[in-house]
């Protein structure tokens, strides 16, 4: 979606909160607390879009219980951030979404993680199945030098390094699914199939790295060995190797460093662009602001939304 079609469609607080009403409600306004359909319009003059509910005498907007809430940032800004957002591929720097959007790095900051908050619920709920691929990577440290590969102080990667572990399984030519882990061990290798994985039909191809021999317990399981060969017909990890490539572009051209606590949105983003991937960018906006209020809908409003 680009910039100039989401000022034209949405130039107005007014704007957004209707065309937000007619994603979450459609013609059925309803309670976001209680569920009840006994609402009516709410008249207010400093504030848009408010409602009263007649069953829990309880006051709401359509951004309840969602990552619009509780927020003073005009929604055209929200709408433009999403934007700017869904459209970098390989993510967007907190200081460069401040200086597009004429806001403060600690708001931007704010805006952008309650986004990558939203793909976040939107990743866990992937379900894969088929002929899938996983692998490890490392996320953090400096990038290889590949012109220093016989100097011993070149920077190091992998294993052995302070660097943030991460595992990723990807359908074939579908759906991304990567979290961070402890360690790369069996333990950490269950935990990413485990509810994440049909093993039932399924056949998950990995390089040769130990910690994947748990998978014959429940799964079909091959072995590339890169060692030999990266590619022996359709056994292989070229797709999980090609969307750590953009995770690792995303990182080292964008924010140089995650904190433990953060990392899953990062990789919750990367992921979910992922798979946007053969989505026009309109359908990948709008898209986004309907899964915001799915996620809603699961959870159900917070009692500091409510306050909010």
């Amino acid at each position: 979606m680009d910039l100039l079609t989401v000022m034209r469609r949405f130039p107005t607080q007014e704007a957004c909160i209707a065309y937000l009403e007619h994603v979450r409600w459609g013609d059925d306004p309803r309670c976001p607390y209680c569920g009840s359909r006994a609402v009516s319009p709410k008249q207010e003059r400093n504030r848009v879009g408010r409602w009263n509910c007649h069953g829990c005498h309880s006051s709401f907007n359509v951004l309840a219980g969602t990552i619009f809430s509780a927020t003073r940032i005009p929604l055209p800004k929200w709408f433009l951030a999403i934007a700017l957002l869904v459209n970098a591929k390989k993510s967007l720097s907190s200081h460069q979404l401040a200086r597009d959007l004429g806001m403060t790095q600690q708001t931007a900051w704010y805006l952008a993680q309650r986004v990558r908050k939203a793909m976040a619920n939107e990743q866990d709920k992937l379900f894969l199945r088929g002929l899938l691929e996983a692998d490890e990577t490392y996320v953090g440290g400096e990038p290889r030098k590949p012109n220093k590969r016989n100097n011993p102080n070149r920077h190091k990667r992998g294993r052995g390094t302070s660097k943030r572990p991460v595992m990723g399984v990807v359908e074939r030519g579908g759906r991304l699914f990567m979290q961070a882990v402890p360690d790369t061990s069996g333990a950490s290798v269950r935990s990413l199939i485990d509810g994440r994985v049909e093993p039932a039909g399924s056949l998950l191809i990995t390089d040769e790295w130990q910690a994947y021999r748990v998978i014959r317990q429940w799964m079909d399981h091959e072995v590339i060995k890169h060692k030999e060969l990266y590619c022996d017909g359709d056994i292989h990890t070229n797709n999980i190797e090609g969307a750590w490539s953009l995770l690792k572009r995303s990182f080292h051209g964008q924010h140089h460093h995650y904190s433990a606590k953060w990392t899953p949105h990062y990789l919750a983003e990367a992921g979910w662009k992922y798979n946007q991937r053969h989505r026009q960018p309109r359908d990948s906006f709008y898209g986004f602001l309907a899964g915001c209020f799915s996620a809603a809908a699961n959870e159900g409003a917070s009692h500091e939304t409510r306050l909010g």
